[in-house]
């Protein structure tokens, strides 16, 4: 059986999060889309884990579900935390980023209990506040971490969220690493996951060798209810086998089925650029200005297309024996708002919406399962966009120094004829 999974999110706690984040509200909008797996998100906040506590009900798997509800959603304990280790004399080498000066890594968290979260909670408030932010800033290295979480309850796991982004992912451009052993120390033997991110899908991934040991899984990193679910990882278990053990167990024995991703040029760090000069540029763009910004002659903000070149060691379209596949897809709200030229947000969409929950029961189902033909009985226009997107037939402008991309789901692109895309074959990911 099939579990679509969605490990990264936050609670309203999270800066920059929706006040609309609430335990009860998730577990009704991940019923509503197919998720079977959802992160409790923020574990750290004081307040939010009192809701945990007083919510969940432990079912004796290490998983949780809500108090009351028949949704079937299980929920992992799970969090987000950003360690900043900044540069002081006569630090330990190897802990400092590419650029020398302060390593910032964001890293998601699973734990296995609530009395392992308790622990948790009491070591890391000894390196930084945690009732400031549901992801908290911590002053400690990856690696003590890594120590930390793993010395308390060993069937913890840390992973790098969202690895390529350009400041606080793992290999970020603005900072970061050219390898987990650079970031994590002596801890990099515990990490056996890695986190596409919005701006990359495994395809990218598979340019670097070194990469080829780590399950790679996908989130959504939701700071709203709507986004939720834009990214998942799929875990496959048989018949009574779903547990906290067994997903943990499946990322750390490269056991993910596939991953659900974003369209990578769609994320908001895919390509360099300027959002204040609205300058936007393929690496090999930006390669003929030296990272400079051609118009106020400042720094670019590289992007994430950028570092998988600089590290890569494969060329493109390149794919490592036992890599799991992966498929792209557009959140139903947004190819329903794209189709009527509707606002994301506004009736006509949630109401369009509804009839396809209605239809088909959950979205996933819409985005990748549903036949065509029935989908067009509800709307014609979805039903074409839905098929242009299962087969990669969708124009990109991509994303840069924080500007989303924008995807016209109607309009086909270069890939219409099954064609390759700037590092490989990613047609229905390889499915």
């Amino acid at each position: 059986m099939e579990f679509i999974s969605e490990l990264h999110t936050h609670s309203r706690y999270a800066g920059a999060c929706s006040d609309r984040l609430t335990l009860q509200s998730m577990d009704a909008i991940a019923r509503e889309k197919g998720i079977g797996i959802m992160g409790t998100a923020d574990f750290s906040h004081p307040e939010w884990f009192k809701e945990i506590k007083k919510s969940m009900e432990p079912q004796g798997n290490g998983l949780y579900k809500l108090k009351g509800s028949s949704s079937g959603v299980n929920f992992i304990l799970s969090n987000e935390v950003c360690t900043i280790y900044p540069k002081v004399k006569g630090g330990k080498a190897g802990v400092f980023d590419r650029t020398g000066n302060v390593a910032k890594i964001h890293h998601g968290i699973l734990v296995p209990d609530i009395e392992t979260i308790e622990q948790v909670n009491e070591a890391l408030a000894k390196f930084g506040s945690l009732s400031i932010d549901g992801r908290p800033q911590l002053s400690m290295t990856a690696a003590e971490l890594v120590e930390t979480i793993h010395g308390i309850n060993e069937r913890s796991t840390v992973f790098p969220a969202h690895a390529w982004t350009p400041w606080f992912g793992v290999f970020g451009s603005m900072g970061g690493f050219d390898s987990l052993e650079q970031a994590y120390e002596d801890q990099a033997k515990r990490i056996y996951a890695i986190e596409t991110g919005l701006s990359a899908d495994p395809a990218m991934f598979w340019r670097l060798s070194k990469l080829d040991k780590y399950s790679v899984i996908s989130s959504g990193d939701a700071h709203s209810l709507p986004k939720l679910g834009r990214e998942a990882t799929v875990f496959e278990f048989g018949e009574g086998e779903l547990s906290y053990g067994s997903i943990v167990g499946a990322m750390k024995d490269r056991k993910v089925k596939y991953t659900i991703e974003f369209y990578p040029e769609e994320g908001k760090y895919h390509y360099d650029g300027h959002r204040r000069c609205n300058i936007s540029l393929s690496p090999q763009e930006a390669a003929r200005y030296n990272g400079i910004c051609p118009v106020c002659r400042k720094k670019l903000t590289l992007g994430v297309l950028h570092r998988v070149e600089e590290l890569a060691d494969r060329e493109e379209g390149k794919r490592p024996d036992g890599a799991k596949p992966f498929v792209h897809t557009v959140p139903l709200n947004e190819i329903i708002a794209s189709v009527s030229g509707k606002g994301v947000y506004t009736q006509y969409v949630y109401a369009a919406y509804a009839r396809f929950i209605e239809r088909f029961g959950t979205e996933f189902n819409v985005l990748l399962w549903a036949k065509i033909e029935d989908i067009a009985k509800v709307d014609a226009k979805v039903a074409e966009a839905i098929d242009n997107v299962r087969h990669d037939r969708a124009s990109i402008k991509p994303g840069y120094d924080g500007v989303f991309g924008v995807i016209d789901v109607l309009k086909a692109s270069a890939q219409e004829q099954g064609a390759k895309s700037s590092y490989g074959q990613r047609t229905i990911g390889g499915f």
